[in-house]
């Protein structure tokens, strides 16, 4: 897969700030990424255990690989994510499903942080899928993470997202899951209008408690 050449800036989203993406370099920033993969809130990534020198090893791979690209992605100019691109046909889901035309793959993982900021998450992968969706070929994404992880499966869903069943990967148990490019746009809609109804109730109710819970 082609990997864009310099960073392109994806979104501003949920008044939080600018989002963009750059190729990952697999050596310069193997320590950052060694930091947040083995982090105990990355036990899903699976690289819990793994030395600075896997992680190097891990993603020059990737960035020696035809069908699979990895990015850095930036938070107002500062390093906040990992996101993965990949062809469902060729990687990570060779066999478990009938790939269609326009498929892409992805994997993100959100950098951890001891102050956490409501809604980054949900802004992060609203990010991802905007990077994903300007290119005019992509018309499904495609996801499969681990069937345990409820609270990636409730952020997947809530920018459009549709599971469809179970498979059988050699390291999990995956829920394989689909959002088309008019489902993601329909998701950005709905949340647009929730903000906007949030936005308009504390203004009517201006000593409502508006903190959440952020994931």
């Amino acid at each position: 897969m082609s990997s864009p050449s310099s960073t392109r800036s994806t979104r501003s989203a949920h008044d939080l700030g600018t989002f963009a993406v750059r190729p990952l370099d697999p050596l310069a920033d193997a320590e950052l990424l060694h930091s947040w993969v083995t982090h105990p809130k990355a036990a899903f990534w699976m690289m819990q255990d793994a030395k600075l020198h896997d992680v190097e090893r891990e993603y020059m791979a990737i960035a020696a690989a035809e069908h699979h690209d990895a990015f850095i992605g930036l938070h107002n100019g500062e390093p906040a994510f990992l996101m993965e691109r990949y062809d469902p046909a060729h990687v990570e889901l060779v066999g478990l499903y009938e790939p269609e035309p326009g498929d892409v793959g992805m994997h993100f993982l959100v950098a951890p942080t001891d102050t956490p900021v409501h809604g980054f998450t949900r802004a992060v992968i609203t990010a991802v899928m905007e990077h994903l969706f300007a290119d005019p070929a992509t018309e499904r994404v495609v996801v499969e993470p681990d069937v345990r992880n409820k609270a990636v499966h409730a952020l997947n869903e809530a920018v459009g997202f549709v599971p469809e069943r179970e498979i059988e990967k050699p390291e999990k148990t995956a829920l394989l899951s689909f959002c088309t490019r008019a489902q993601f746009e329909a998701a950005v809609v709905r949340e647009a209008a929730v903000r906007e109804a949030a936005r308009a109730g504390a203004q009517a109710s201006p000593t409502a408690d508006a903190q959440g819970v952020a994931i």
